[in-house]
C-alpha cells in the first residue's frame, strides 16, 4: 500500500511575508530602481529570481543610493535607519508585517528609562534588533529558558524594577509559556505580552501534531529562516524530521519505510517550492495518485477538510463600508459581510478595527467558481460566547452586565454576548421592591444554570452581594477599634436607642448617647434613613456587638457655660418652672439655673408666682457654678436698685434668709439630681414622675421644719423687737 502525504493546511506563506514580497514585486513591474535592505525573506529561491530582476540588496542602510527605492523587510528595521532615511532624504517604502509594528508600539508605549526589557528571541535577528532600538531602557535577549534563567540569577535587582516581556514573533510557543510562568512568579512589577504570531503558533501546533501521527516529516524553508527552524525543532521529538531548501534535495531521503509522511513549510517558503517537492516526492513514491498530487489539489483537499461552521483566524487586509476583506491562509478571498461583523447594531467595523488586525470567524460558504470564502465574526463570538459562559458556570466566575429590561419574573442582564436571565428572588432586592429600579444598572453575577442547546443562562445577584457582605464584614471586623469614626446610615429607632448601619455591620446608639439634654424618644434627634457620623464608644467582638457615640465633647453644654458664661454674666433665661422657694430658668440649651426666691425681687415675696410666670424670659446674673455638681445660681435682684422703705436686711434677718435659702437650694438641688438621674424607658420614667412629686412634698416639708427651725433659734429679744418693727410698719 503506497504512503500517505499529509501537507499542513498552514503550510507556506504567512500574511506579512506574503505582504512583503508583493509589494516588492509590484515595485519591480513598475521598472524603477528598487533595492531591499537585507533579504526582503529568508528564501534562497525567492532571493534568486529578485536578483535576476535586478533587485539589488543592501547589507546597511548607508549603502542605499538616491533615486532608487528602498523596500524594508516585514522583519523591520531598528529606529536608526529611519531617521537616517529622513536625514538622507533615501526613498523607502515600509514593508514591515503588522505584527512587528505591533510589538514596536508595544516597546515604545511601555518602556521608560528606568525599564528592564526582555525579548525572547534570537539576539541577531532583525526583528529583535528593531525592538531593541525602540526600547527607552535598558534591554536583554534570551534565546531560550536556560538563557532567561541565567539573566535573572545575574540581576537580582530587577526584582526591584519595572520589567516588560515581549517575544519575537516566531519564537516557540512552549519555550515562551516556561518562561512567562517564571517571569510571573519573580517579577510583581511587570508586564508581558504574548507577541508570537498567530500564525506562527498555528504552524507550530499543527507541525506538532502532524508530526505525532507520521513516520517522518519533511520541513519546507530556508536553513536561515527562523520560523523554519522552529518548525524543524517542534517536529523533531516525535519522528524522522528533514529540513530541505529545494525539490532536488527530497531525492537524497529516504521514505521507503515511511507509510505517514507529513509535509509542512515555513512562513518564508513560496508556493510554487512547496508545489516542487510535492510533485517531486510524488516521482519517487511512484504511485499515480501521488503522481497526480501537487500543489494545488493538496490545497483543494485543504480547503474541502475547511466546511461550514469550522472556525479559523483571518487577518484585515481592506476595510470596506459594506465588507471586511481577510487573508486566512489560503488561495481563497475571504470576506466578512458588515451585518455578520457583530451582533451591536452600533458597532462599526471601519472605527473599530484597521490593517493587520486578527479576528477570529466562522466559515460560512465557499464559492469555487469565484475563489471566495463568506465568513462570520458575529457568529463565531456568539458561540465563543457560550462557551465561555459555560466555562463561567463550572469556574464559579463573576460576571458584569447591564441590565437590559424588567420582564416578568426577573431581568434580563447581557454579558459577553449573552442574554442571562436573572430570577426577582435573585436580584438581591426586596419581595415587593420594583425590578424596573435595576434596569440600565451595572450589577455582578453568577451563572446558576445554562442550556446551550437552548441557548439560555439564569443568573443570581444575590450569591455575589451575599459574598461581598460576607467579605465586607469580615475586612471590618478586622479593622474596628474603639475611638475610630464612621459615617453610617440610621436603619431603626426603639425607644431606647437607634441602631446605625456602618456599611453590613449594625451599631447601637443609646439613647444617652444621642443628646446632651435629656429626650424621651431618639426620633427628637434622627430619623430613618439619616446619615450619621459616630464613633466607637465599646466593642464586644465575641457576641458581634458595637456600642456607638454621637453627641460630641465640644456640644457638651456645660463645655459652652464654661467658655462663653462665666459667673458675673449677666444674661436673658427663660422661666420654665416654679416651685415654692424659686424658679428654674434656661439659660442656655441644656442647662437650667435656679432663681431662689430670695433671689427674684427686691422684695420679700410669699411664692415665685407672684412676679414670675412659665415662659416669661428675664434678665438674670450668674452668681455662682458648680460644675461637678451641675449646679448654677442665678439671680434677677442682684441686677435691681435698693428701694426705699424698711430695710429688714440687719445682720440676724440677713443670716436667717440665707440659712433658709441654702436649706431650699439644697433641696432644689436635690430634686434636679433626681430628675437627671432618672431612667428613660417609658415606664420608668413613670415611675420617676411619681418620685419627683414625693421629693418635692418632702423637700417643702423640709423648707417648712427648717424655716421653723431657724425661727426657734432666733433670740426671743430680736423676735419682739421684729414683731413691734412689723406692727409699727403697719400701723403706718
Amino acid at each position: 500500500m503506497p504512503p500517505t502525504i499529509t501537507l499542513a493546511k498552514t503550510a507556506g506563506f504567512c500574511f506579512g511575508v506574503d505582504r512583503a514580497v508583493k509589494m516588492l514585486y509590484d515595485l519591480v513591474a513598475q521598472g524603477d530602481p528598487v533595492c531591499t535592505l537585507g533579504p526582503i525573506i529568508h528564501n534562497p529561491q525567492v532571493i534568486d529570481d529578485l536578483r535576476q530582476k535586478g533587485v539589488a540588496i543592501l547589507e546597511k542602510a548607508e549603502d542605499a543610493v538616491p533615486g532608487a527605492k528602498v523596500v524594508i523587510r516585514a522583519h523591520g528595521v531598528p529606529k536608526q535607519v529611519f531617521d537616517l532615511f529622513a536625514e538622507t532624504g533615501i526613498d523607502y517604502v515600509d514593508a514591515t508585517c503588522p505584527y512587528v509594528l505591533k510589538i514596536h508600539r508595544i516597546v515604545e508605549q511601555h518602556t521608560s528609562p528606568d525599564t528592564v526589557l526582555i525579548i525572547a528571541g534570537d539576539e541577531q535577528h532583525p526583528e529583535v534588533q528593531g525592538f531593541r532600538s525602540r526600547s527607552k531602557g535598558v534591554s536583554y535577549v534570551c534565546g531560550d529558558l536556560q538563557q532567561f534563567l541565567a539573566l535573572t540569577q545575574a540581576h537580582p535587582e530587577f526584582s526591584e524594577k519595572e520589567v516588560l516581556l515581549v517575544a519575537q514573533t516566531t519564537f516557540s510557543v512552549k519555550v515562551f509559556q516556561k518562561i512567562h510562568e517564571i517571569f510571573e512568579k519573580l517579577y510583581t512589577n511587570s508586564k508581558s505580552f504574548d507577541t508570537i504570531c498567530k500564525a506562527t503558533q498555528n504552524r507550530q501546533m499543527e507541525a506538532e501534531a502532524l508530526a505525532k501521527r507520521s513516520d517522518c516529516m519533511i520541513v519546507i524553508g530556508g536553513r536561515f529562516s527562523s520560523n523554519t527552524v522552529k518548525l524543524y525543532r517542534v517536529c523533531e521529538p516525535y519522528c524522522r524530521t528533514y529540513l530541505v531548501e529545494r525539490a532536488e534535495e527530497v531525492r537524497e531521503l529516504d521514505l521507503a519505510s515511511c507509510n505517514c509522511i507529513g509535509v509542512t513549510a515555513g512562513a518564508s517558503t513560496p508556493a510554487g517550492i512547496i508545489k516542487e517537492v510535492l510533485f517531486t516526492m510524488s516521482e519517487i513514491i511512484n504511485e499515480n495518485k501521488t503522481e497526480e498530487m501537487n500543489w494545488e489539489a493538496a490545497l483543494e483537499e485543504n480547503l474541502k477538510a475547511m466546511s461550514s461552521d469550522q472556525e479559523v483566524t483571518g487577518v484585515v487586509v481592506g476595510i470596506a463600508p459594506n465588507e471586511i476583506q481577510v487573508d486566512i491562509g489560503r488561495k481563497y478571498a475571504g470576506f466578512v459581510p458588515v451585518e455578520e461583523y457583530s451582533n451591536d447594531p452600533t458597532a462599526d467595523p471601519q472605527k473599530e478595527l484597521k490593517i493587520g488586525d486578527e479576528i477570529k470567524l466562522i466559515i460560512m460558504k465557499t464559492n469555487d467558481s469565484e475563489g471566495t470564502m463568506m465568513l462570520s465574526k458575529r457568529r463565531y463570538d456568539a458561540k465563543a460566547a457560550w462557551d465561555q459562559i459555560t466555562e463561567a458556570k463550572d469556574n464559579e466566575e463573576i460576571l458584569e452586565g447591564v441590565i437590559a429590561e424588567a420582564v416578568k419574573g426577573g431581568v434580563l442582564v447581557y454579558t459577553k454576548g449573552v442574554r442571562v436571565f436573572i430570577p426577582g428572588s435573585l436580584t438581591g432586592l426586596p419581595r415587593d421592591a420594583e425590578l424596573s429600579e435595576l434596569v440600565k444598572q451595572t450589577v455582578k453575577f453568577r451563572i446558576i444554570d445554562v442550556d446551550k442547546q437552548k441557548k439560555r443562562a439564569v443568573g443570581s445577584i444575590r450569591s455575589v452581594l451575599r459574598e461581598e457582605r460576607k467579605a465586607a464584614t469580615e475586612a471590618f471586623w478586622n479593622e474596628i477599634e474603639e475611638g475610630k469614626e464612621y459615617t453610617g446610615t440610621v436603619k431603626s429607632l426603639t425607644s431606647y436607642g437607634a441602631f446605625v448601619d456602618l456599611g453590613g455591620v449594625d451599631g447601637m446608639i443609646h439613647i444617652s448617647e444621642l443628646s446632651w439634654k435629656r429626650i424621651k424618644h431618639p426620633s427628637e434627634v434622627v430619623k430613618e434613613g439619616d446619615t450619621v457620623n459616630v464613633y466607637v464608644k465599646a466593642l464586644d467582638k465575641e457576641n458581634k456587638r458595637i456600642s456607638l457615640g454621637y453627641k460630641r465633647v465640644e456640644d457638651n453644654p456645660w463645655e459652652i457655660l464654661k467658655r462663653d458664661y462665666p459667673v458675673g454674666t449677666v444674661c436673658e433665661a427663660t422661666v420654665v418652672g416654679l416651685t415654692s422657694f424659686g424658679a428654674f430658668a434656661n439659660v442656655i440649651d441644656g442647662i437650667d439655673g435656679l432663681i431662689h426666691i430670695s433671689q427674684i425681687a427686691d422684695r420679700r415675696i410669699a411664692s415665685p408666682a407672684e412676679v414670675l410666670h412659665v415662659g416669661d424670659v428675664v434678665t438674670v446674673k450668674i452668681t455662682d457654678i458648680d460644675f461637678e455638681k451641675k449646679r448654677v445660681s442665678l439671680s434677677i435682684r442682684a441686677l435691681l436698685e435698693p428701694t426705699n422703705g424698711i430695710d429688714l436686711s440687719d445682720e440676724a434677718d440677713a443670716e436667717d434668709e440665707q440659712d433658709i435659702a441654702d436649706a431650699e437650694e439644697a433641696v432644689a438641688e436635690a430634686i434636679v439630681d433626681e430628675a437627671e438621674a432618672a431612667p428613660v424607658e417609658p415606664a420608668e420614667e413613670a415611675a420617676a414622675a411619681i418620685a419627683d412629686a414625693e421629693l418635692v412634698e418632702k423637700a417643702e416639708e423640709a423648707v417648712a421644719e427648717a424655716i421653723v427651725e431657724e425661727a426657734e433659734a432666733v433670740p426671743a429679744e430680736a423676735a419682739e423687737e421684729a414683731a413691734e418693727a412689723l406692727e409699727a410698719t403697719d400701723a403706718e
